[in-house]
């Protein structure tokens, strides 16, 4: 096969560069049609029908690569002139459309160029004719309420300001103008539960629930990142109210300044694009929640207001959540004479992940001391108070990390909240 001339191969990097440019590709299929590469010519005339259906030049373009012969073919020289007059009606062929057999070119190409972006029928119902399922499950997380968090008060009441409060009192939110849009972004250490928050709110909202890792969008191919990105946004729509969960934020929304790959940047700013398509009267009803252990890494762009605007930070649990937690942990396990109270008291620090560790310590204990004795025996408050001294606060190095960027990054008061809990620790 000849390689192309230097002009194909810019023209290339350019259609690459902006595949839904349709004047662009439709001039690299003809200068391949030029070149006697009428088959590539196809493949790149049907992705440009794609994006414009309608396009006339696209379709004369088409039948020139297929070899279709042109209606407008001129009379020989000796021929008479045709008179004035309607045309004859040819036989209707029911897989030709504008005197071109579409059917027989898409059934040529239908293996080259896979349709993209194909919207499934819908009947005159409104219902989804197709068959098939959402393509994100969409959780419905009822019986998970804010009341099942233990503790984080101040996290509780920050909630029902951004979401809950306006939900409940529509009168008050008519009135003050409030919408029932929104984005928030919960921050913090690993493991402190921000995930567990995100579905409480979806359950008190009575939402649905989209959970989004950078797993379920990011694909090697190029331009698929940006689709799941919009797919998932419009399954929210179509399922409101949904609350929308972010996980891992920084490595969906990293700094555009930062990153190499183009693909990466445009997946970033496809969820900007979905994120001001929340502040539309079009998307009422669907609630985006981010979570991320480094805020700092997230572009700015992500943060403006009408985005991400309204951040909440997620600290470790204090000292009824820590009970809550350790009872959770040890709701199912044989214990006696454990004083919850005390084992919160001298657990401070430690985050939800640390003390769900702590109970699988002192299990373990009971269990290898009862496999020893050949006597069984139930964890007791001293296999609970060894393995809290044997276990570090995981948050540790994530508080060295903010100190400083709280101590020299905090533009505009992003990080206010940090510094108090810093000062109220005696860390800053």
């Amino acid at each position: 096969m000849p390689e192309d001339s230097p002009l194909i191969q810019s023209l290339r990097r350019a259609v690459e560069a902006a595949p839904a440019d349709v004047p662009l590709r439709l001039h690299l299929a003809e200068l391949l049609l030029t070149e006697g590469l009428p088959d590539a010519a196809v493949a790149e005339v049907a992705v440009a029908l794609q994006h414009a259906p309608a396009d006339a030049q696209a379709r004369q373009l088409m039948a020139r690569a297929m070899g279709v012969p042109q209606q407008s073919a001129q009379p020989a020289p000796d021929a008479p002139p045709a008179a004035p007059g309607p045309a004859p009606a040819a036989a209707p062929d029911p897989g030709a459309r504008g005197g071109f057999d579409w059917t027989a070119a898409e059934e040529q190409v239908g293996d080259v160029v896979p349709p993209r972006f194909v919207e499934a029928p819908v009947r005159a119902d409104g219902d989804d004719d197709s068959g098939d399922a959402e393509a994100w499950d969409v959780e419905r997380p009822g019986a998970v309420r804010l009341a099942d968090v233990g503790g984080m008060q101040e996290v509780k009441d920050r909630l029902e300001a951004a979401f809950l409060a306006p939900l409940r009192n529509p009168e008050l939110r008519e009135l003050y103008g409030k919408s029932l849009r929104g984005g928030l972004l919960l921050y913090g250490p690993p493991g402190c539960g921000k995930t567990f928050i995100a579905r409480a709110v979806a359950g008190e909202l009575g939402a649905g629930f989209l959970s989004v890792s950078v797993n379920d969008v990011l694909d090697m191919w190029m331009g698929n990142s940006e689709r799941n990105m919009h797919e998932i946004f419009q399954t929210a729509r179509r399922q409101a109210p949904c609350v929308v969960f972010l996980d891992e934020l920084d490595a969906l929304g990293a700094k555009r300044s930062r990153t190499a790959h183009s693909g990466m940047r445009n997946t970033v700013n496809q969820l900007l694009t979905e994120l001001d398509g929340i502040d539309s009267a079009a998307n009422e009803g669907v609630f985006v929640l981010a979570a991320t252990n480094v805020p700092w890494d997230v572009d700015n762009a992500l943060r403006r207001p009408g985005r991400l605007d309204r951040t909440l930070l997620v600290l470790p649990p204090d000292a009824p959540a820590r009970e809550s937690i350790l009872r959770y942990h040890l709701r199912d396990r044989p214990i006696e004479n454990v004083d919850l109270a005390k084992l919160a008291k001298v657990t401070d620090g430690l985050s939800g992940a640390d003390l769900a560790h702590l109970c699988e310590a002192a299990a373990e204990r009971a269990l290898l001391d009862s496999a020893r004795t050949g006597t069984v025996r139930l964890i007791g408050m001293k296999d609970l108070l060894t393995a809290a001294k044997e276990v570090a606060p995981s948050a540790e190095p994530w508080f060295a990390s903010a100190r400083n960027v709280a101590m020299f990054a905090n533009e505009g008061g992003m990080y206010d909240d940090l510094i108090a809990h810093l000062k109220k620790r005696r860390k800053l």
